[in-house]
């Protein structure tokens, strides 16, 4: 398996995910610091009134503040970060946010929800590289057939828009023709989960819900205390809230006044990412989770985060010499 430049760099073979409306440049800029791949989604950087340059300003500061954190410690440098792109036809963002990206070249881009190969060329003419993630391997080649770089396999337990199969069916039929870099995501939220990924063939871990219970996450309060709270009984299964099946905390949906073991089915054609959000305000409070959190004790810093998920990988990786 060769890893593609510039995951190379990672201290520890952790990509962030991308989280809706939780993943910002404080939270990025901490992850990359502590030696992993930050990302965010593009559309968290609302156009607003104020300000409707957002994704730019994000940018520059993320931008920035890595900078200077490896001019400071040239010996240490931080991870890349990765923006991450809802390829999805109701996205009318999405023209106008490549242009951005591509402005300040950005390092890695995480496409979803449909493979562009007008997204990976512009990636390309700035060295960036495209990781896709897709729910099975019919998906997988469709991306690699359109010029993505990498695959993010995304099994069954992830957070978000989570797929059905199991991580060793999943990762195995992708690695039957692909030699590429291929990060797997569902339910990894300590360092022997990590171990496990890279053992069953993939390069990386992807790990988001446990980044939601931490300091600089744009989550609210009661949300990152239900994560801690929260264990894999917990998580509920649904398309009805944005069109596309994805695991959401049970606590959340009964808080709405909704039972979460007979909640309806959602026609998929009404997915609309046109303003950044597919959910109706009324279920702005329907938080999602993957299965793994029971690993996720307390709320706090990302780089202890990191580093707790971190000592856990060595110690698992010294139990199986």
């Amino acid at each position: 398996m060769t890893l593609i430049s510039p995951l190379d760099k990672l201290k520890i073979p952790i990509v962030g995910s991308p989280l809706f409306i939780i993943s910002n440049p404080d939270l990025v800029i901490a992850q990359c610091k502590a030696g992993i791949v930050g990302s965010f989604p593009c559309l968290n950087a609302r156009e607003e009134k104020g300000e409707p340059n957002m994704l730019e300003s994000w940018l520059k500061k993320i931008n920035e503040e890595l900078d200077k954190f490896n001019q400071e410690n040239p010996e240490n440098p931080a991870a890349p970060y990765a923006v991450n792109h809802i390829v999805h036809k109701s996205n009318v963002r999405l023209e106008k946010d490549i242009d951005i990206c591509a402005k300040w070249n950005a390092p890695i881009w995480i496409t979803s929800l449909g493979a562009r190969p007008e997204v990976n060329k512009v990636a390309h003419e700035v060295n960036g590289i495209v990781l896709h993630d897709v729910i099975n391997n019919f998906f997988a080649k469709k991306a690699i057939d359109k010029g993505a770089d990498g695959l993010v396999a995304v099994a069954a337990g992830a957070g978000g828009h989570a797929g059905t199969l199991s991580p060793f069916a999943l990762i195995q039929e992708i690695r039957e023709w692909f030699d590429g870099t291929l990060l797997l995501s569902g339910s990894i939220a300590n360092g022997g989960a990590v171990l496990a990924a890279q053992a069953m063939g993939a390069d990386l871990a992807y790990i988001g819900s446990a980044f939601i219970a931490t300091n600089e996450a744009n989550a609210d309060q009661r949300y990152k205390e239900m994560i801690t709270n929260s264990s894999a009984d917990d998580i509920i299964y649904t398309n009805l809230f944005t069109g596309v099946h994805g695991n959401y905390l049970k606590g959340s949906i009964e808080a709405q006044g909704l039972d979460p073991h007979n909640l309806e089915i959602s026609d998929n054609s009404k997915m609309n990412f046109s303003s950044g959000a597919s959910k109706p305000k009324s279920w702005k409070e329907i938080w999602g989770s993957g299965q793994g959190i029971s690993a996720v004790k307390s709320i706090l810093p990302a780089k202890d985060l990191v580093k707790r998920i971190n000592n856990e990988y060595q110690d698992a990786k010294n139990k199986l010499l």
